[in-house]
């Protein structure tokens, strides 16, 4: 079945921004809501809804042309357009007579090949079609996303006794493929998978800083130790509301068995209730755990003491040592102090009830921790991080505590009854490879493979196969079948030093000989951002102006050498590719790119501009692009903008429209399929391949130069730039507008190179970079001097 057409009933937070995501995938979706009580507009709710996604930050739609694929209208004249959709989302009240009543009229409307789902996240599926026909069963199952949709990864999929197998497949792989939703199969249990243990882990956290004292800001830091994202505990519940947790923990309440462990936990306390009375209900209301408070013009963040309730101004918290190995993590846990003993807490709570959930919610460890990772943002689920800080040691501890061992790790770990080991650790894991593969632990204590949807390749199961062909401490080389080998960065933030330099160099001679084809690719969070400045900043301390040319140089002759390499090249980016990591991608023969793409040419926030030839790419692009006026100028004026603005796109789709990606580069919605894109568009590049022939650039010099200079001193008096901004454009405009070359005698990269050059090597050495630079490093912000 193909999913050509969509409609989405309810235009709430959820509704609206399932719609817009849908639309994302080039999808035409209706949004349709009630009509409003007298109601002039009887539209207006779809309408002011679509009216607030285009104002939504971050933004819910990819580009805001998106847009035009949602049609709003309403369930009283428009129910009949469901006739043409091939998947109805029920997103309306959680009120089980209001959805019933709209499924009786869906199954009378609809085709009866239409696909029909709830977005629920409270109802059990067996409620929500109770007494409903089997026709309609065998094609209605709960789809459950997370919020903001468009962000977040997780698909939770829940499927009746009679859902028809066909159609929990074709949806599934539209949601995967289109939606780029990561899907994972739950059980019909209350809160599904990742709500029923994050709001145990959060609800946990909650109460235990509460009876420890501890600062919200140390409880937020503590549980980043173990790949929480850093907003915590506490910047999570303002992010999400904390008017919402009452009436989640009041469900639970309702569903779950007496003897579920949450009931132990399942109490709103005083100060959450007080919060919501007094509208501080997070981030849309006045505040919440933390706050803005506006002093003397200025705006403070406040945080608040969780005995007396008072705000006071909040303080950064690190720990000093961040514990990264097992025995480091063990000892962090061990410890006698109040951040530890509130981590050791919350953590094994939360893995204990983790584990007793199988088989209940999930049939396996792999759907659990998949959902914790795409629904939640850790970096490694529950049972991922049991084997991190060791299951053995793990159950020792709890038998230490007489706290019961649940029966998944009973079964792991020669538990013979629950809190009692009967003989040594055995250093028993969840999770361990065996020939290449990655397998998990069963109920039964035995392993099974882990199973990849059809046509997902990631890195992350290359390097259990085999050894990098090439590697250094900032990249690696390696080898992905068929002829085609992949260039992977793995610095800090991948940012990129003398050794990627040096791997690129390397990676393109043996791909010369051994291989075919050459990906640049990473299955990390973030692509690259950009050139290591530590180097920088230290050659500007010593004045070590040769060191900063060669650097430069270096990154000019290895990018020009990538460009013009003998096979092809075709980037792979996701998540940040700014500065260095955006120039080496301008110099590949195509891009595949993930949809999340944050691409841009930002030198200028740092005092500077690019260098190693991204001025020139990014200009050849624009005097290259077919739709653009006539005569060099428009091209010119289009770089300037988006360099001197130093513009980052928002997404693949607006990468297209500034440039950074060509009308030809492919887009993937699914960042597990990325790799799997890239090297399907490798392989077709293969046969015939020749490099590009070199570009030749006919720029009006001086003239362009004084255009550029009217523009910049017109944006001086208006107060759009400061007084460095112009120093920096200037040397921009003398880049792209070729310097005082003549538009009859064309400039050739070279050329291009050298002004580059001789721009970095000017700025470089003024004080007004080196402030920028010191206070990029000191605050993390852009300096504006």
């Amino acid at each position: 079945m193909d999913i050509k057409r969509v409609a989405v009933i309810g235009a709430g937070v959820m509704g609206s921004g399932i719609a817009a995501h849908i639309a994302n995938a080039g999808i035409p979706v209706y949004l349709l809501d009630i009509v409003p009580k007298d109601a002039v507009n009887r539209n207006g709710i779809a309408e002011a809804a679509i009216a607030k996604l285009l104002k939504t930050e971050p933004a819910a739609f990819m580009h805001k042309n998106y847009a035009r694929l949602v049609t709003p209208g309403n369930i009283e004249d428009h129910l009949d357009w469901l006739i043409d959709v091939d998947w109805v989302i029920e997103a309306v009240l959680e009120d089980l007579a209001i959805k019933q009543e709209l499924y009786r009229k869906l199954d009378t409307i609809c085709r009866p090949d239409t696909l029909i789902s709830s977005n629920t996240s409270t109802l059990p599926l067996k409620l929500l079609t109770r007494d409903l026909p089997d026709s309609f069963k065998q094609r209605f199952m709960i789809t459950h996303f997370f919020n903001p949709p468009r962000y977040m990864r997780l698909l939770e999929l829940v499927v009746g006794e009679s859902t028809d197998t066909e159609s929990i497949n074709a949806l599934a792989k539209f949601a995967d493929v289109r939606l780029g939703k990561g899907c994972v199969i739950c059980k019909d249990t209350p809160g599904f998978i990742a709500n029923r243990i994050g709001t145990f882990w959060i609800q946990s956290g909650l109460l235990t800083a509460i009876e420890l004292g501890l600062p919200v800001e140390q409880a937020d830091a503590a549980v980043t130790v173990f790949g929480i994202p850093k907003t915590g505990i506490f910047g999570l519940l303002d992010l999400v509301g904390l008017d919402l947790i009452p009436h989640v923990l009041d469900s639970f309440k309702q569903l779950l068995p007496a003897e579920d462990a949450f009931n132990a936990i399942n109490n709103a306390p005083e100060l959450l209730l007080r919060l919501i009375a007094d509208g501080y209900t997070g981030r849309k209301g006045k505040g919440g755990f933390y706050r803005l408070n506006e002093i003397d013009g200025k705006r403070i963040k406040e945080s608040i003491n969780l005995q007396t309730g008072v705000y006071h101004a909040s303080e950064k918290f690190a720990l000093q040592v961040v514990p990264k190995t097992q025995d480091e993590q063990r000892a962090f846990l061990s410890a006698d102090d109040a951040i530890s003993r509130f981590t050791w807490k919350v953590l094994s709570n939360t893995l204990v009830y983790s584990a007793s959930l199988i088989p209940e919610i999930a049939d396996d460890i792999v759907a659990v921790d998949t959902a914790m990772r795409l629904g939640y943002n850790w970096k490694y689920g529950p049972f991922e991080l049991l084997d991190r800080i060791g299951v053995d040691w793990f159950v020792e501890r709890l038998a230490a505590e007489n706290r019961e061992v649940p029966p998944l790790l009973v079964a792991l770990g020669d538990v013979s009854r629950p809190g009692r080991l009967t003989s040594p650790p055995q250093h028993h894991c969840l999770y361990k490879v065996d020939s290449g593969k990655r397998m998990y632990a069963d109920l039964s204590g035995n392993y099974q493979a882990v199973q990849r949807p059809d046509g997902i390749l990631l890195l992350a199961d290359i390097k259990l196969q085999a050894p990098a062909v090439l590697e250094n401490p900032s990249a690696s080389l390696w080898d992905i079948g068929d002829g085609v080998a992949c260039l992977e960065f793995h610095s800090k933030m991948n940012t990129l030093d003398s050794d990627s330099l040096a791997m690129v160099r390397q990676s393109i001679d043996k791909v010369k000989t051994d291989f075919s084809a050459l990906i640049i690719h990473n299955d990390a969070d973030n692509f690259s951002a950009g050139a290591n400045l530590t180097l920088l900043v230290q050659a500007i301390h010593t004045q070590d102006w040769p060191a900063v040319e060669q650097l430069i140089k270096q990154g000019q002759q290895t990018y020009y050498a990538l460009k013009y390499a003998p096979f092809p090249v075709v980037g792979a980016p996701s998540g940040l590719a700014l500065g260095g990591g955006c120039e080496i991608l301008l110099h590949c023969d195509a891009i595949q790119a993930h949809a999340e793409l944050y691409i841009g040419l930002v030198e200028v926030g740092v005092g500077l501009v690019p260098g190693w030839g991204g001025c020139k790419e990014y200009l050849r692009r624009w005097l290259e692009f077919a739709r653009r006026p006539g005569g060099p100028m428009p091209a010119i004026a289009q770089a300037f903008e988006s360099i001197g603005m130093a513009k980052v796109s928002k997404s693949a789709a607006e990468a297209k429209e500034l440039l950074f990606l060509s009308t030809s580069d492919g887009v993937t919605m699914n960042k597990d399929r990325l790799l799997t894109d890239a090297k399907a568009k490798t392989l077709k590049l293969v046969p015939g391949y020749a490099p590009p022939k070199p570009a030749s650039f006919e720029l009006p010099g001086a003239s362009a130069k004084a255009a550029m200079a009217i523009a910049i001193n017109n944006l001086k008096l208006a107060g759009k730039i400061s007084d460095y901004d112009v120093e920096i454009s200037q040397q921009l405009a003398d880049v792209l507008s070729g310097g005082s070359c003549d538009i009859t005698e064309p400039l050739t990269e070279d050329d291009l190179l050298n002004l580059e050059l001789k721009a970095f090597l000017h700025l470089v050495q003024q004080p007004g970079t080196l402030a920028r630079l010191e206070h990029l490093f000191k605050t993390g912000k852009p300096l504006r001097n």
